[in-house]
């Protein structure tokens, strides 16, 4: 069961699946309400979380603490 937006916490690493694709990133910090700086484990990009969902989420949505 995907673990909701609500319980992202700053420092934790967090696995997102999106419609086959696989995001491993650290949340960094949390300007505003419900949108948040994360950094990518693999490629260190830095970017905002909503960039990840801009288009929607898809039937194989899941998100896990790593």
């Amino acid at each position: 069961m995907a673990i909701s937006f609500d319980n992202l916490r700053k420092g934790k690493k967090y696995v997102m699946e999106n419609y086959g694709e696989r995001f491993e990133f650290q949340v960094l910090d949390m300007p505003e309400e419900g949108n948040y700086l994360v950094k990518d484990l693999h490629t260190l990009d830095v970017f905002m979380l909503n960039d990840l969902i801009r288009y929607g989420r898809g039937k194989d949505f899941d998100m896990q603490e790593l």
